[in-house]
């Protein structure tokens, strides 16, 4: 049996931690890139799905074809950030099942059912997506995530095949404390939880 974490990594990972709108100069490496997958690969999907995919806009070219499809109070933030990453899933994600799940043939499951497929693809990717913001609290970086973009836009920019479909985007670096919004409140157990 695992033991709890300290209070010093649930602080970093949950508590503390906020969302960034400002990020120092310090770069983001590739290195930092990789482990940041490695560790957010780990988190579980349904039957080992994986859908999740994602594109680490960093080069000056790569943000100015992000550029057009972001909001106009996303525009400026994420330009300035050392790394925006698109958050996408795999429209396709069965045909890899037979390599990543060896249960049963998952792969038949989806098939022949597109509203399962999809349904499936979405909700897995999203997980992913929020298994990469805590993977990257844990190696130190601040996240952004948002969803003031056209994704129809990011999607015929960077996955013009169709196979991809943007979920959505995370500003990462490390975060400048002065550039946050004030800590909104959040609600409290009785408000959104039961236990039977």
């Amino acid at each position: 049996m695992s033991a709890p974490l300290a209070d010093s990594a649930l602080d970093q990972l949950f508590r503390t931690a906020r969302t960034f709108n400002g990020f120092t100069a310090q770069p983001v490496d590739d290195a930092t890139i990789h482990d940041l997958y490695e560790l957010l690969k780990w988190g579980p999907t349904s039957v080992n799905c994986q859908p999740g995919r994602y594109v680490f806009v960093r080069s000056a070219e790569a943000r100015q074809r992000l550029a057009p499809a972001l909001a106009p109070g996303n525009l400026e933030k994420t330009l300035a950030a050392p790394v925006t990453v698109i958050v996408a899933h795999d429209s396709r994600f069965q045909e890899l099942l037979p390599t990543q799940f060896h249960a049963f043939d998952a792969k038949a499951l989806f098939d022949g059912n597109t509203a399962l497929a999809q349904e499936t693809m979405f909700r897995n990717g999203t997980l992913q997506g929020a298994y990469l913001m805590l993977a990257a609290r844990a190696l130190g970086l601040g996240c952004g995530p948002m969803s003031g973009f056209d994704a129809t836009k990011v999607n015929a920019e960077f996955f013009p095949d169709g196979r991809y479909r943007a979920n959505f985007l995370c500003n990462l670096g490390y975060g400048d404390p002065a550039k946050v919004h004030p800590r909104g409140p959040r609600l409290g157990f009785e408000a959104v939880a039961k236990i039977l």
